[in-house]
């Protein structure tokens, strides 16, 4: 069985529809994880293939990125988000969400080399999305963001942002090994995934279970704001990001 580590989010509701209606699942062993433990995981081999923030690629010693898909958008994404009640310039501090290091180490590149502003950065505790006031900022990222929004004075989607600042599209997350697995199945894999993006409707329709998202809203995120190809714009973009991760 090829253990595999998916992000339990609503982005990868097609991946996670098409999966678990294929015949791959007979060989395969799914497991549903927030983006940290998706990368622990694969960092110490206890799965074999994950869908990871991109963040971690430069940690691991070798690593493939094994399919044509991958959670990015092209502009505004509505699940990342950076909520302050002051503008950027008064920002002070920055709780960052423990839940993923690609959304994190973006805002430092943001801050860094778009924004200019300096800021001290905290390590988020559960429940840290209470603590967004005065000149304390916090970036969110995932489901629960659908809650947020519209709550504070400023927020700041972080795709839509480096979209500014680059021009290009962000790629979050990539299905990645730490070791070449067969061709075949790969080449299977990429069928299902596909089969899940060409079929997003239908996915929505049948596992749709999201309360703090209609429907409709759900379909708009989906079909509208994430962007699941992982063509050669977010190549670039992937390798542009990386090369800012070293000069942090």
């Amino acid at each position: 069985m090829i253990k595999i580590s998916i992000v339990n989010y609503t982005n990868t509701l097609p991946f996670k529809w098409a999966l678990k209606r294929s015949d791959i699942m007979q060989k395969i062993d799914l497991q549903e994880d927030i983006p940290s433990i998706c990368a622990q995981k694969l960092k110490f081999k206890q799965v074999d293939l994950a869908l990871v923030p991109v963040a971690l690629l430069p940690k691991l010693d070798t690593y493939f990125i094994e399919t044509n898909y991958c959670i990015g958008a092209n502009g505004k994404v509505d699940s990342v988000k950076l909520y302050s009640q002051v503008p950027l310039n008064e920002i002070k501090t920055v709780t960052l969400d423990y839940q993923s290091k690609s959304s994190i180490t973006l805002t430092k590149v943001l801050f860094k080399f778009f924004w200019d502003f300096e800021v001290d950065y905290l390590d988020a505790m559960p429940g840290f999305e209470n603590e967004i006031k005065d000149t304390n900022a916090a970036v969110v990222i995932g489901d629960r963001t659908f809650e947020l929004n519209g709550k504070f004075k400023y927020e700041y989607d972080l795709a839509e942002e480096w979209k500014k600042f680059t021009g290009l599209p962000f790629v979050f997350a990539a299905w990645v090994s730490t070791e070449k697995l067969p061709q075949e199945f790969i080449k299977e894999f990429n069928s299902v995934l596909k089969h899940g993006i060409d079929n997003v409707l239908s996915a929505i329709k049948e596992d749709y279970n999201l309360k703090s998202l209609s429907k409709d809203q759900t379909i708009e995120y989906l079909v509208k704001r994430i962007d699941y190809n992982l063509d050669a714009d977010k190549r670039k973009a992937l390798d542009l990001f990386l090369d800012y991760i070293k000069k942090l």
